[in-house]
């Protein structure tokens, strides 16, 4: 029988299914995919909350919705790093990352066009949820490649330890289940 884990965020309720990542622990599965409630709801809270900032950056995929929204209500631009370089990438710069949520590691590109709007701007780099905060520190380096001042980092959800960050803010803790 599935379990589920009750989330309130940003004035609204929601049940993740509890999912396996491995032998010891489980996590609660945050997908905002679709639901557009939740990421206009969350992108309004999280503003409240942000420095100022130029443009936004988030890794592929899962922070799109929330990036695009925000800098719809901000008036500003964002960026996506993406998983593979595609043809349109050129002079891609690239960073290996270690996520909790993929197996294996992976790596994160962004192509010259990205690195010219980076440049010199004060980004804020935003994703749905902040684990382990490998995918931050490879934005961290992305930014850092392409000339971008970093002002911030922000999430709907700190998870597990992520939670005691100070280099961080979000909206609502997010537990970890051990086995």
């Amino acid at each position: 029988m599935q379990q589920y884990y009750t989330l309130h965020v940003a004035g609204l309720t929601r049940e993740l299914p509890i999912c396996s990542v491995s032998d010891t622990l489980d996590i609660a599965a945050f997908i905002m995919f679709s639901d557009v409630e939740l990421t206009v709801a969350s992108a309004k809270e999280i503003i409240k909350k942000a420095p100022p900032c130029d443009v936004l950056i988030t890794a592929e995929s899962k922070g799109i919705p929330l990036a695009y929204e925000m800098a719809r209500q901000m008036g500003i631009r964002y960026v996506v790093a993406r998983k593979s370089v595609k043809v349109y990438t050129i002079d891609p710069i690239e960073v290996e990352v270690q996520s909790i949520t993929t197996k294996g590691s992976q790596k994160l590109y962004l192509g010259r066009d990205e690195v010219e709007l980076l440049n010199g701007k004060r980004v804020l780099i935003v994703d749905d949820v902040i684990s382990t905060g490998e995918s931050l520190k490879a934005l961290e380096t992305l930014v850092e490649k392409a000339g971008g001042k970093i002002v911030g980092q922000a999430a709907v959800l700190a998870e597990g330890d992520a939670a005691d960050r100070k280099d961080i803010f979000y909206l609502e803790k997010l537990p970890l289940f051990f086995k």
